[in-house]
């Protein structure tokens, strides 16, 4: 504990000190004897004092007004006011979760009036008051987050969940706040959990109508989807991935490869027929509505598109497999579509040769043997079937062409292709 609050001392003048109280994650985060990522601190302190010591104001719409500064050791330093030292214990009994709920004085003494200690022992998660659900409606999807880390709600603040009709309340907290919690839980040990728990206590329909409709649609024929429903598929697929990878990126994209599949007419289940290209529409608004990266939309949507494709890799002609590489290449998902491809079903095994093939995708006109002048003489589109041709010619030096394919030159690119 000493070099953090030694460095937390080295911020503030001395002066400061018995009015400066480490809190929430931070406290949390030290008796774990986990390295922290940023310093909550709470301070009896006036804004000028704060002000003169750079730290300016933020004021939220749905949050407490709070105080920033950058550390460059911990990175943001947040500091709550205080209207004084009395009201520490207060503003301690506003927070979300017991385990948070914890201060520390610099001078090493643990404050805990709602016996957060024990909760954190257990690992727990038990909401602070009736009123924590109220107050920020969005500490349910943080609760959650924190099941994805490993902890456990007790059954008095999944009842607390239950009893709030939460819809009109979630309605009010900004879409970034909910995403946020969704990328955090996406880089938890289980986040599966986040997603499950979304479901069993039914809140989050407004942010996720996606995930709400899946438990009522076939992932598939049951020949090929024995485990039924596409949502016991999608969390299937998303705990296959999370094993190989804690990107939540690749995670995000492994829970919704198919989402195309929601576009599919009832009358044609089980089967979802071009639900690639309708996952590639749906997966880019899905995205925008939930305000992620353009990174999120562009790799959602090429992996739903592709991915069935590249389930078939054996099958494929050596001028596909170079094409499905180089759009690869283009959306950044060299490594996330094998990877969501291999656990689309259970005992999936590495794709051979799709590592040669983006190595290849990724060659330049002139790695492939083509004359820069010759290409200057053509047209665009016969210089793209020039470059591919010799791509595709490389790719059978180093693999055998497809099952049933001769070596013959690969077609040209059609229009728009």
């Amino acid at each position: 504990m000493n070099p953090v609050i030694d460095h937390v001392k080295g911020l503030f003048p001395a002066t400061c000190h018995d009015r400066i109280f480490l809190v929430g994650g931070s406290v949390r985060d030290l008796l774990l004897g986990r390295a922290g990522r940023d310093i909550d601190l709470a301070a009896a302190l006036s804004g000028d004092e704060l002000a003169s010591l750079g730290f300016r104001l933020v004021v939220g719409k749905s949050t407490a007004p709070i105080w920033f500064g950058h550390d460059p050791v911990f990175g943001t330093v947040e500091v709550t006011l205080l209207s004084g030292i009395s009201g520490l214990a207060a503003d301690l009994g506003r927070r979300d979760f017991t385990i948070n709920a914890l201060a520390m004085t610099l001078a090493g003494e643990v404050i805990d009036p709602l016996d957060g200690r024990r909760d954190l022992e257990q690992r727990l998660v038990r909401a602070c008051s009736t009123r924590t659900f109220l107050d920020d409606p969005l500490r349910i999807f943080r609760a959650f987050r924190f099941e994805s880390d490993g902890w456990h709600m007790t059954a008095a603040t999944g009842a607390l969940i239950r009893e709030r009709e939460s819809a009109h309340l979630l309605a009010a907290v900004p879409v970034e706040r909910f995403t946020r919690e969704m990328l955090k839980a996406l880089e938890a040990p289980e986040p599966e959990r986040f997603f499950q728990r979304i479901l069993e206590l039914k809140v989050g329909k407004d942010r996720l109508p996606e995930l709400f409709r899946m438990p009522h649609i076939p992932a598939g024929p049951l020949i090929h989807h024995p485990e039924g429903d596409l949502f016991t598929h999608a969390i299937q697929v998303l705990g296959r991935v999370s094993e190989r990878t804690d990107d939540p990126l690749a995670r995000f994209c492994a829970l919704f490869h198919d989402i195309g599949k929601l576009a599919t007419d009832p009358a044609l289940y089980p089967r979802h027929h071009g639900h690639d290209e309708a996952g590639f529409t749906l997966a880019r608004a899905f995205c925008d509505r939930l305000r992620l990266p353009a990174t999120y939309r562009t790799a959602l949507a090429w992996v739903s598109k592709l991915h069935g494709t590249l389930n078939r890799w054996t099958e494929l002609r050596d001028a596909t497999r170079v094409r499905m590489a180089e759009q690869a290449v283009k959306a950044g998902i060299t490594g996330i579509l094998p990877l969501v491809s291999l656990s689309d079903k259970a005992g999936g095994v590495e794709i051979e040769g799709w590592a040669d093939a983006v190595r290849i995708a990724r060659m330049s006109a002139t790695d492939v043997g083509i004359d820069p002048a010759r290409l200057e003489t053509m047209a665009a589109g016969k210089r793209a079937d020039l470059i591919l041709q010799k791509r595709v010619e490389e790719l059978r030096r180093l693999i055998p062409p497809s099952s049933g394919e001769k070596a013959t030159p690969p077609p040209q690119r059609r229009s728009g292709q």
